[in-house]
């Protein structure tokens, strides 16, 4: 599965593990993306899109029309 949010374009980023000595080794912050089908109702039909927990949150409030509308799809 893509880690990258279709509607808000969240990705992975990347870090620092910091140990107790402050030493410093690179790592992946990896984004919380899920697969879900969600129902478009001016075309009347599920689309698939690959969406951030954040996303489907705003998803639920907003609408997918004024989602999409936001990331320029």
């Amino acid at each position: 599965m893509a880690r990258t949010c279709q509607l808000t374009g969240k990705g992975t980023r990347f870090g620092n593990n910091v140990s107790h000595s402050h030493r410093k080794t690179r790592r992946k912050f990896k984004a919380n993306v899920h697969k879900k089908r969600v129902f478009l109702p001016e075309e009347g039909r599920f689309i698939t899109l690959n969406v951030s927990t954040r996303a489907l949150r705003t998803l639920q409030k907003k609408g997918l029309a004024a989602m999409m509308k936001d990331a320029g799809l």
